[in-house]
């Protein structure tokens, strides 16, 4: 016997929307902006945001789409495939980024990661433009934009070596750091504007772009 489901249009992605927009405009701020300046403490408590909002949201959204798409066949946009790669993947990084703050760990491998990254966030705006989605294609852009910078801030490229006993803490004057809080802070705003615009269509059947 086999089940069958009726197509749906209410694809979860404002939730992973919604989580990674969080975590950037949590992490953004403090790298842009050095405040609030980072500790042991404070680590921590990015960290466990990091693990819970932009993880998980956007790994149960990946997940979501993978199994509508996949098993049920109640998703059917192709572009949607690489939604699920992207929220999946990026979910997944980010339980490792939010542990890795939380225990205060060595953060070059990150840089490492990124060069991955990029190549996602580069595939989703190749997908996104070519389908006519720009307002998805500038969110990759952004992400583009993210894992760059991450490569430069991880591995302290242009940085002032730090003065602190830990050569693992933070550097006093991280261009990539700033570099990377900037893009956190831009695109978790358009993010913001993503779930809004989405909920907005669904909900209410707006027309606003990006819904």
């Amino acid at each position: 016997m086999s089940v069958s489901f009726a197509t749906t249009t209410f694809a979860p992605v404002v939730l992973g929307f919604f989580g990674l927009g969080t975590g950037y405009l949590i992490y953004g701020p403090q790298e842009l902006f050095r405040f609030p300046q980072r500790n042991p403490s404070v680590d921590r408590a990015t960290g466990v945001w990091g693990i819970w909002l932009p993880g998980f949201c956007q790994f149960i959204t990946g997940v979501y789409l993978f199994v509508a798409l996949a098993w049920f066949e109640s998703l059917k946009e192709p572009a949607l495939y690489t939604a699920a790669l992207a929220f999946s993947a990026y979910g997944i990084h980010w339980f490792a980024l939010g542990w890795n703050r939380y225990q205060g760990n060595d953060v070059r491998p990150t840089g490492f990661m990124s060069i991955a990254f990029v190549i996602i966030s580069v595939l989703g705006m190749v997908v996104f433009f070519s389908v006519g989605s720009w307002p998805l294609g500038v969110l990759f852009a952004g992400l583009t934009g993210v894992y760059l910078s991450e490569f430069f801030a991880s591995f302290r490229i242009g940085a002032r070596v730090p003065t602190t006993a830990n050569e693992h803490a933070p550097a006093p004057n991280n261009p990539g750091e700033r570099a990377l809080g900037f893009f956190h802070v831009a695109t978790g705003l358009w993010l913001m504007y993503l779930t809004f615009a989405t909920t907005l269509n669904i909900s209410l059947n707006y027309s606003l772009p990006g819904g």
